[in-house]
């Protein structure tokens, strides 16, 4: 047999018959990656329902699942990101005295609202997993789908990092951290927080201190620079790549 008569078998063997790659087929692979930053995104997504679901109830098997996704969270942001180290070593760390209160709480107190240190810990994670990825997006040759995914990833991480500083102000304050709308609850801390990452700003709930008011201004600038800066140079610089045609015609806008 000629080389003629094999060329159209070897066509076949080289992907003509293959699954054809769509956005949304490449959109799906990267949620499931364990390396990609849209399981960051989904697990940050998972981790925000169930702290809004869980808060007012305060139970054991609650508290414990937020606690574990939020473990998860970081954990896959940090080594997504891969971040140094010596941070890796250092969130190691606060999970690890975070966990343990949070097991003695459960084991001592029937599982009440989680103390100030493990609101501590999880707030400076959250501030750990955003600036790694920044530093990782910086760092990055181009612009594709990643830094897309991680841009919004760190862009949400902040706004739950806020919500748990905001959460540590309300234990340490001796009135109510939103005045007559009470101390706040997770879910109602992280309502503010993201409608003030926004600037969306319904004003239901407004912290009364000096220091809610400060962080949550803090808040709003970093949002809004954030928009304007990192994800709006990811959008116009990010170019996807075009299909190959598979019938010998330009791809579309080609010359």
């Amino acid at each position: 047999m000629d080389s003629d008569e094999r060329a159209p078998a070897s066509e076949e063997a080289d992907g003509v018959n293959q699954p054809r790659r769509t956005p949304f087929r490449d959109l799906g692979r990267r949620f499931r990656r364990a390396d990609s930053y849209g399981l960051v995104l989904l697990l940050i997504v998972i981790s925000y329902g169930l702290t809004a679901t869980f808060s007012e109830t305060a139970r054991v098997s609650g508290a414990s699942i937020v606690l574990v996704v939020q473990v998860a969270t970081v954990w896959f942001a940090l080594r997504t990101s891969r971040a140094r180290r010596s941070v890796r070593l250092f969130a190691d760390v606060l999970l690890a005295i975070a966990a343990m209160i949070a097991v003695g709480a459960v084991v001592l107190t029937e599982g009440n609202d989680p103390s100030l240190l493990v609101l501590a810990c999880s707030a400076l994670l959250y501030l750990i997993a955003p600036s790694s990825v920044m530093r990782d997006l910086i760092t990055r040759p181009k612009v594709d789908a990643e830094t897309f995914l991680g841009a919004i990833a760190a862009y949400l991480l902040l706004g739950m990092f806020f919500a748990y500083a905001y959460r540590v102000m309300a234990a340490l304050q001796d009135t109510p951290f939103f005045g007559s709308a009470g101390t706040g609850t997770g879910s109602q801390t992280l309502f503010f927080s993201f409608t003030t990452l926004t600037t969306t700003g319904y004003g239901n709930y407004v912290p009364t201190q000096s220091m809610g008011q400060s962080f949550a201004v803090l808040e709003m600038l970093i949002g809004q620079i954030f928009l304007a800066t990192a994800i709006a140079k990811v959008i116009t610089s990010w170019t996807p790549k075009r299909r190959a045609p598979q019938d010998g015609s330009h791809a579309f806008g080609a010359d």
